[in-house]
């Protein structure tokens, strides 16, 4: 079996037990590898100087008036073919569109620190406008189908994914006429006649 190449990774965040916290849980991951870290704008800059990295994680909110991470996202993008991760606690959008205007090609909550290594493998290849289009297309999709219940919206995702009403009925345990109840709550929902116009209609909205 032919060993992925590691992903040097940086980490720059002045909260030091999230720190600790977030450089064991990535150095676990798989082709992952934390090469450094940094508690402020002046040690990152000289980790800048002295390291080789793939990828920089980066708290946005290093002081109160988040000057400093937005500064450190432009020297980073001046400096270094990497690609830059904000790690956020609010979502300030003021605050993460002047990091992507800066440079940076990603957000994502420390909340959500568990999807980070995934993050990492999909953003090597990828420009900051795919990124933001999958964003937006995710929460678009997301505002169309907020009215939808959990299972329905469970239901919905399988047809989007190309499963048909017999395969759905197995994976999911139910019987032909509940699922068929279902979908027609569905499309009465979402104000389409079939499950192919529901899919049309969420995406057309969402681009």
């Amino acid at each position: 079996m032919i060993k992925l190449e590691q992903i040097k990774v940086i980490i720059i965040d002045d909260d030091s037990q999230w720190l600790k916290i977030i450089t064991n849980f990535l150095n676990q991951s798989e082709n992952i590898l934390i090469v450094g870290t940094a508690q402020s704008k002046e040690e990152a800059l000289l980790l800048l100087q002295s390291i080789h990295f793939d990828v920089a994680l980066l708290d946005i909110n290093l002081s109160d008036n988040n000057l400093d991470g937005i500064e450190l996202v432009i020297e980073i993008s001046n400096t270094k073919q990497c690609k830059i991760i904000m790690l956020t606690s609010l979502n300030d959008e003021e605050v993460i569109r002047d990091a992507f205007t800066a440079g940076a090609i990603h957000y994502i909550s420390k909340l959500n620190y568990k999807e980070i290594p995934q993050i990492i493998h999909t953003i090597r290849n990828r420009t900051p406008y795919e990124v933001l289009l999958e964003d937006y297309y995710r929460l678009k999709k997301e505002e169309q189908l907020k009215n939808l219940t959990r299972a329905e919206r469970e239901i919905f995702d399988l047809v989007e994914q190309g499963l048909t009403h017999a395969e759905i009925k197995d994976r999911l345990y139910k019987t032909e006429r509940t699922l068929k109840n279902q979908v027609n709550h569905i499309l009465k929902k979402l104000g389409t006649h079939s499950c192919r116009e529901a899919i049309v209609k969420v995406m057309r909205r969402g681009l």
